[in-house]
């Protein structure tokens, strides 16, 4: 009996270990600890307008972050996911309103644009063996260039022309940018895009070979190399699934607002990695989760709106959401320090 008691108490450390070793633990703890605060600060935001709110304002950053996290488990940065999102969307709405195709024309042009933009990244940073950062930096600051002067040579504004009047844009707004009703609420579209791109990304991780590569090529890219992993493939197409987010991203965007500021996106990509970090990404690699980087935009979404419902001056949110930065890396380290110690006999 004592024996059998003993191997349940084992079984149940056992179990407790295996849930602590999750990348996304710290980034739970966070979220709940922000989720209490703000409704006990701001009762308001738990209402369900406002919580259709606050899950709007975590998809739009949440989209990309999944690409993000992707890319940082297999050991890259992409400093130009900000700008490339708007240059998703400037392509669509130009290329579709300057040759007077229909909107979906435009949405497939924009497809490709994004995915070169990743593969061109991917396909730089292995030939040259520069670090991502320089790369992604680089191609940072072209695309911002470009995105300014293009729109100015095309169009003579900073702005893109509104598309709302053109064939396809109902259909194309019906996929990226509607609303649908729950118990009265409005929710946006982009919620679900969201949800399935964080169900995708987990899959691909915990679930396929191709997760296992992007672990592998992270954590010691020279160790994967000599098992075989296909270094080049994989980094590439990391790249590129962030270019898919962001395409997907920018067609919100387009056919929320019909129109397209040329000079946005700048600093975006700051937030993706933050909601990537506070959800156990490390920015070694080899490390992190796609559920953890959705509830650090979970966090973002939180912070941001509660903010707003608890009548505070907004320069706040940023050191709020630096604060949960901090808090969530000191936990992270601080749980796999305790999970790794040795177990006494």
């Amino acid at each position: 009996m004592t024996s059998q008691l003993a191997s349940q108490r084992v079984a149940r450390r056992s179990s407790l270990r295996i849930f602590l070793m999750r990348p996304e633990v710290g980034s739970l703890i966070g979220a709940l600890i922000v989720v209490v605060f703000f409704s006990v600060m701001a009762p308001s935001i738990r209402h369900p307008g406002s919580v259709s709110t606050v899950l709007y304002q975590s998809s739009t950053l949440g989209i990309m972050a999944v690409g993000v996290a992707l890319l940082m488990i297999g050991g890259e940065f992409d400093l130009s996911a900000g700008v490339a999102v708007i240059t998703s969307a400037l392509a669509a709405s130009m290329f579709a309103y300057q040759l007077g195709t229909n909107v979906w024309v435009g949405v497939g042009f924009a497809l490709l644009v994004s995915l070169a933009i990743g593969a061109f990244n991917g396909w730089l940073l292995v030939r040259t063996g520069l670090p991502s950062f320089l790369v992604t930096l680089g191609t940072f600051l072209m695309l911002q260039g470009a995105n300014l002067a293009v729109t100015r040579l095309v169009t003579g504004n900073v702005a893109t022309n509104d598309i709302s009047n053109m064939a396809g844009f109902n259909s194309a707004r019906s996929i990226f940018a509607s609303t649908f009703n729950v118990g009265g609420t409005d929710v946006s579209v982009s919620i679900l895009w969201w949800l399935a791109l964080v169900a995708l990304g987990t899959w691909i991780l915990l679930r396929t070979r191709v997760g296992n590569w992007i672990f592998a090529v992270g954590g010691n890219a020279r160790s994967a190399r000599a098992v075989g992993v296909p270094i080049v493939q994989t980094k590439v197409g990391l790249f590129m699934a962030v270019g898919l987010c962001a395409w997907i991203s920018g067609m919100h965007q387009l056919f929320e607002y019909n129109t397209v500021q040329s000079g946005g996106g700048v600093g975006l990509e700051l937030e993706y990695i933050v909601a990537a970090v506070v959800g156990g990404c490390l920015l070694t690699g080899g490390y992190g989760s796609v559920i953890g980087a959705a509830i650090g935009a979970l966090i973002f979404g939180v912070v941001s709106q509660g903010v707003v419902y608890a009548d505070w001056n907004p320069d706040w949110f940023k050191f709020f959401l630096g604060a949960m930065l901090l808090l969530a890396t000191l936990v992270n380290m601080l749980v796999r320090h305790q999970v790794n110690r040795k177990q006494p006999a």
